[in-house]
């Protein structure tokens, strides 16, 4: 190479266009979620959701979900229970006096007495709901539904009637059939599954 300076020449060169471009927009996430409300407002549809929303609020509380996996007692079957639990922190009095421990297992029953007795069945069934009422007093017990309305039926009875929400006494006490009835003994309880025939037998 004689005294000629080694030279390197970048050009540029317009290749034409590859594929369809598009502008970049950004919206604000909370005026698209304005803009969808006013439309639904102004539809007539926000209206329309909260009505949905509330019925179905109202049917849960007024019918709800059945408790699964319940038979209908055939046979009698009793056995005891103990309601005893581990506690998880420490108990203490109001005048902060340690009652139970953390880690202590405690049986309820040594405390308080169970007053009433728990009676459960199958609200949807008008044989076992006259049974209960005709078999047990208000003061006497509390009847308690795994399935049906209790609100439904407390006009025509004339008394209250609770359910078992998600099934977690039926459950607890190892009840596979109803109508069911618990009762303190001693401090125990005594869980009967007891059959009713057509007539309140």
């Amino acid at each position: 190479m004689s005294g000629v300076p080694f030279a390197v020449h970048l050009a540029a060169r317009d290749h034409g266009q590859m594929g369809e471009t598009f502008p970049i927009i950004e919206e604000d996430l909370l005026t698209v979620i304005e803009a969808r409300l006013r439309h639904l407002e102004s539809s007539g549809r926000i209206a329309e959701l909260q009505a949905t929303m509330r019925d179905q609020a109202v049917k849960s509380v007024r019918q709800p979900k059945a408790v699964a996996g319940l038979g209908t007692s055939a046979t009698p079957r009793s056995w005891l229970f103990d309601p005893s639990i581990v506690v998880e922190n420490d108990v203490t009095d109001d005048k902060g006096a340690l009652i139970a421990a953390r880690g202590q297992r405690v049986n309820p029953m040594a405390f308080v007495q169970l007053t009433q007795q728990l009676v459960f069945i199958d609200g949807t069934d008008k044989t076992q709901r006259d049974w209960a009422v005709a078999r047990f007093s208000q003061m006497k017990a509390k009847i308690i539904f795994v399935n049906g309305s209790p609100f439904d039926q407390m006009k025509p009875y004339q008394r209250r009637f609770y359910f078992d929400q998600g099934g977690q006494l039926v459950s607890r006490f190892g009840i596979r059939n109803v109508p069911a009835i618990v009762s303190g003994e001693g401090q125990m309880l005594r869980i009967a599954e007891t059959p009713v025939k057509a007539g309140g037998a």
